[in-house]
């Protein structure tokens, strides 16, 4: 199967190369994408929007000869779930890792820019818990990019209601099942959002925010079986819960 690979925000594909490996000895075709703009100043990157990076991975999709899975890490889950709505018939699996599907007409938040860019924060902006399987060694390493400005807060725009159909695993670091549901019930259109999916599986990692740099095998062992679970199709009516 292939597997469009879609970094979150200031990452490239590198990321994914822990996972990479695990993928192809399981037999997949990982594409690890880097997302336009990423990296460049805002001479080169200030016209690219949301819109550019979800048709990136919708031209990967149409150039797969077999309907493809997609795996978005963070921000890129808003960039995923949106190309699958584009190709709602070509996509088998969404995989989220560490986020949610997102409600149409919202984008992933706001970060300070800086020279018309994005900058990565540094690791101390984020929650502790979020960063704490990262050692330094990991951290110093891995290479994080500013990205194009309007990213973040741009909104994506969902339009076929098909996506529902398509099967979703939601691979989370910090919260199990449960937490998430519940955390979800205060979100709003996210929630709305989750509850019109017919099949959605919930993994709890136990990891911080970054696995596919913190723990790859773990992470690349549970896209694995993401892809190997069969699709369980449940009725429409009413939330699931």
């Amino acid at each position: 199967m292939d597997v469009i690979l879609v970094p979150g925000l200031w990452l490239d594909a590198s990321c994914w190369d822990g996972v990479v490996p695990v993928l192809e000895r399981a037999g997949h075709v990982p594409r690890p994408l880097t997302m336009p703009g990423v990296g460049e100043p805002a001479s080169r990157s200030a016209h690219i929007r949301m819109a550019d990076w979800v048709a990136a991975v919708v031209a990967e999709i149409d150039a797969s000869p077999r309907p493809a899975a997609l795996v978005g890490h963070s921000g890129g889950g808003n960039v995923v779930w949106a190309a699958a709505d584009a190709r709602a018939a070509h996509v088998t699996r969404v995989v989220f890792v560490d986020t949610v599907p997102p409600a149409s007409g919202f984008g992933i938040a706001q970060y300070p820019p800086h020279d018309g860019v994005v900058p990565f924060p540094g690791w101390d902006y984020f929650d502790g818990a979020d960063i704490a399987d990262l050692d330094d060694a990991v951290r110093s390493r891995v290479r994080m990019h500013s990205v194009p400005a309007r990213v973040p807060t741009d909104a994506v725009e969902l339009r076929d209601p098909a996506r529902h159909a398509i099967p979703v695993t939601l691979l989370s670091g910090r919260q199990d099942e449960t937490a998430l549901r519940n955390e979800l019930a205060h979100w709003g259109p996210w929630d709305d959002e989750f509850a019109a999916i017919r099949d959605v599986d919930i993994v709890h990692l136990d990891t911080g925010h970054w696995p596919q740099l913190s723990q790859p095998g773990r992470l690349a062992t549970a896209i694995v079986r993401a892809l190997q679970r069969r699709r369980v199709d449940r009725p429409t009516i009413g939330r699931a819960r």
